[in-house]
């Protein structure tokens, strides 16, 4: 499962804003998510073969210099005529088909895209707090009520738990988000979970 969250003023090739429609449909396809990434990482223009052969290495699982030609050619094609004009389209990058360079636009730049992966037996961070706070609520109910085992505990004891349980996750939320947006790392992190 992989769900995205951007955020940023976004213009698109109008001088509108991109809509959350645009911006989904833009990182729907996982070959233009690698090259944004790719391209969050850079300064200035990238040559599309350049491109190709790390968005090909991320896709075959490989290191760059082990990338098959073959290979290579299939991603730099649909780059080419698919991808980088969608792109462009968007106003996400500048591309040069003579020069075959392309580059992140400052709206590109400025898009913060956070990715999040999960495998089939994780919980996303949204309904790990719903039930952290059910938790908390349970926990004073139990106090208020005077259960069995839970009547020695003051509401101030739940609070100072709640708040401490809230803030942990908080960090932890933080500190795994930050390696989770596109261009923060080495590899994108949709494929982290390889490693």
């Amino acid at each position: 499962m992989l769900s995205t969250i951007a955020t940023a003023t976004e213009s698109n090739a109008n001088g509108g804003e991109l809509s959350e429609d645009e911006i989904f449909e833009v990182l729907s396809n996982r070959r233009r998510r690698f090259v944004i990434h790719a391209l969050k990482r850079e300064e200035g223009a990238v040559e599309v073969s350049d491109l190709s052969t790390h968005v090909t290495a991320w896709e075959v699982g490989v290191e760059p210099e082990e990338v098959e030609y073959e290979d290579r050619r299939n991603v730099y094609s649909t780059l080419q005529r698919t991808h980088l004009p969608k792109l462009e389209e968007k106003n996400v990058v500048t591309f040069d088909e003579e020069e075959n360079l392309v580059w992140a636009t400052p709206e590109l730049e400025n898009l913060d895209i956070y990715v999040e992966v999960l495998g089939t037996r994780e919980i996303p961070w949204s309904l790990y707090y719903v039930g952290l706070a059910g938790v908390a609520v349970a926990l004073l109910l139990a106090v208020a009520t005077g259960t069995p085992g839970f009547a020695a505990f003051a509401p101030l004891d739940v609070g100072m738990f709640t708040a401490t349980a809230f803030g942990i996750s908080a960090a932890a939320h933080y500190a795994i988000g930050r390696r989770m947006r596109l261009g923060n790392t080495e590899k994108p992190p949709e494929l982290r979970k390889r490693e």
